[in-house]
C-alpha cells in the first residue's frame, strides 16, 4: 500500500472455502435437517478497497442469515487480524437455505458453533487477509440488466390469505447489477460483483449443501472471465426464485435450472459493461434510529399466551411467536423501562457510481426501489444488502402489514420491542439523512 500515492484507488479480492462436513444440519426449514452431500461448495469472498487513508472490507458469505452477535464477533476478529476498523467491515449473507445455521433464530435451532469455529470464522478471516494483501491500483466498470430470476413470493389466495408462491403483480426489484473491478495497470480482473435481490430457496427442503441458484451463476461467470465472482444479495424479504413449478421452492434440479437463467442474465450484464474508470471510495457513517411501538399491557400478553396451550414442540414462526410473548411477559413483570428506539450503527460504502447499503433485516423490495429513485442523482447504482451486519428477521413495507403472512408475522414477533409500522419510511429517512450529511 505504501508504494502508491494515497489518492490512488486500490482494490484486492480473495475467497476461502467454508463448506461444512456432510451431515451438518442445514438452516432454513426446521432444526435438525441434516445434509447428505455437497452439490456445490460454500465460500466467503472479500473485496478490500483503500484510498485517502481509508480502508474498507466488503464481505459476502454463502449462508442463510448471520446472527447479529456472531456478525459482531466475526467483524471484530477480522478487524483484529487486519487492522481495518470494525465500522469499515461489511459482512452480508447470500441467504441460501442449504447451508449451516449461523442465524440462531428462535424456532430454527441454535448457531452451529463447531461449524463457525472450524470453517466459517477462519475462512472469513483468511479471505479478508488475502484480499488486503492483494491491494493494487484498480478501476471499475458497471452495468445493469433486467432479470426475471426473482418474483414476489407473497401470493394472495382466494380467501385473502398470503402464502408462499408467485405473485405476478407484486413488487420485486428486477435490476441485476454487475460491477467488474480490475487492476488498472495489468488489466487483469480482481473481482466480479453481482447484486440482485432474491431468496435462496430454489432447492426447497433439500439435503444437499449448496449456494442455491446464485452458485451456478457465479461459477459460469468465473469460468468465462477467469476472475473471482461473488454474489451480494439485495432485498430478499418479499422476493423468491421464479421457478417453473409455479412456486419459490423446488429441489436441486431447480437450483440448476434457475442458476442457468441467472447465468444468462449475468453474462448479458458482463457483455454490456461500461467503460472502466478509476474507483473512488467514500464511507458514510452514522446511526440508524428506528422507533419502537409502545409496550402492550400485561393482560393483553397473558390473554395471547393462553391461546397456545402446550408449547413444548413448537418450531419456526409458532416458536417465535411464543418466545415473543413469554419474553414480553417477563419484561413487563420485571418493570423495566422500555427503550424508545432500535439504534443500528452503520457505514455505507460507495465505490464510485455504486453505493452499498447494509441492512440487518430481510428487506422488502419496495424499500430498495424507493431508495434507488431518491438517490439516483448521486449514484447510478444504489444497492441495498439484506442480512448485512446482523439479522433481525423481516422488514416489510407498511402497505403489506394489513395483508399479514409469514414475513409480517416475523416482523410483529421478532423481538420484545416491536418496531413502528412505518419502519420502512423511518429506515429510508435515516439512510438519506446519513448520506446527505
Amino acid at each position: 500500500m505504501s508504494a502508491y500515492d494515497k489518492n490512488v484507488f486500490l482494490a484486492g479480492a480473495a475467497s476461502a472455502d467454508i463448506t461444512p462436513e456432510i451431515g451438518t444440519c442445514l438452516y432454513g426449514y426446521e432444526p435438525g435437517w441434516e445434509s447428505d452431500s455437497v452439490h456445490d461448495p460454500l465460500n466467503a469472498a472479500a473485496l478490500a478497497v483503500s484510498q485517502n487513508g481509508q480502508t474498507a472490507l466488503l464481505i459476502t458469505v454463502t449462508v442463510g442469515d448471520l446472527q447479529t452477535e456472531l456478525s459482531d464477533e466475526i467483524r471484530g476478529a477480522v478487524s483484529e487480524k487486519t487492522g481495518v476498523p470494525v465500522s469499515n467491515i461489511m459482512i452480508a449473507a447470500t441467504h441460501t437455505h442449504s447451508a449451516p445455521n449461523v442465524a440462531g433464530a428462535e424456532g430454527w435451532g441454535e448457531v452451529d458453533r463447531p461449524y463457525v469455529d472450524r470453517f466459517f470464522l477462519p475462512g472469513i478471516v483468511k479471505a479478508s487477509v488475502d484480499a488486503l494483501s492483494a491491494l493494487a491500483p484498480a478501476e471499475i466498470a458497471y452495468s445493469t440488466v433486467r432479470s426475471e430470476v426473482g418474483v414476489n413470493r407473497r401470493q394472495q389466495m382466494p380467501d385473502g390469505r398470503i402464502e408462499f408462491g408467485q405473485n405476478p403483480w407484486g413488487s420485486f426489484d428486477p435490476e441485476m447489477t454487475f460491477i467488474a473491478v480490475r487492476n488498472s495497470e495489468t488489466k487483469k480482473g480482481i473481482i466480479n460483483m453481482i447484486h440482485y435481490g432474491c431468496h435462496g430457496t430454489a432447492g426447497g427442503k433439500n439435503r444437499e449443501i449448496s449456494r442455491d441458484w446464485s452458485g451456478g451463476m457465479c461459477d459460469r461467470v468465473r469460468e468465462l472471465t477467469g476472475t473471482l465472482t461473488a454474489f451480494w444479495n439485495g432485498t430478499v424479504g418479499d422476493t423468491g426464485p421464479r421457478l417453473t413449478n409455479g412456486s419459490t421452492v423446488g429441489d436441486i434440479t431447480y437450483i440448476e435450472e434457475l442458476g442457468s437463467v441467472a447465468a444468462f442474465d449475468a453474462v448479458r450484464a458482463l457483455n454490456s459493461l461500461g467503460s472502466y474508470r478509476s474507483g473512488e471510495l467514500e464511507i458514510f457513517r452514522g446511526t440508524v434510529r428506528l422507533p419502537y411501538k409502545p409496550m402492550p399491557s400485561h393482560d393483553e400478553i397473558k390473554e395471547k399466551l393462553e391461546e397456545f396451550g402446550n408449547a413444548e414442540n413448537l418450531t419456526n414462526i409458532f416458536a417465535l411467536k411464543y418466545k415473543h410473548l413469554k419474553d414480553t411477559e417477563k419484561f413487563l413483570s420485571d418493570g423495566e423501562e422500555a427503550p424508545q428506539a432500535k439504534e443500528i450503527p452503520t457505514a455505507m460504502v460507495s465505490l464510485g457510481e455504486a453505493l452499498f447499503i447494509p441492512v440487518p433485516f430481510e428487506v422488502f423490495s419496495g424499500i430498495s426501489l424507493r431508495l434507488r429513485h431518491y438517490l439516483k442523482t448521486r449514484f447510478a447504482h444504489t444497492l441495498v444488502l439484506s442480512n448485512a451486519n446482523g439479522y433481525n428477521f423481516y422488514l416489510p413495507t407498511q402497505d403489506q402489514l394489513c395483508l399479514g403472512g409469514y414475513e409480517v408475522e416475523c416482523f410483529l414477533n421478532g423481538s420484545v420491542f416491536l418496531l413502528e409500522d412505518a419502519t420502512d419510511q423511518n429506515l429510508i429517512n435515516e439512510i438519506l439523512r446519513i448520506i446527505n450529511g
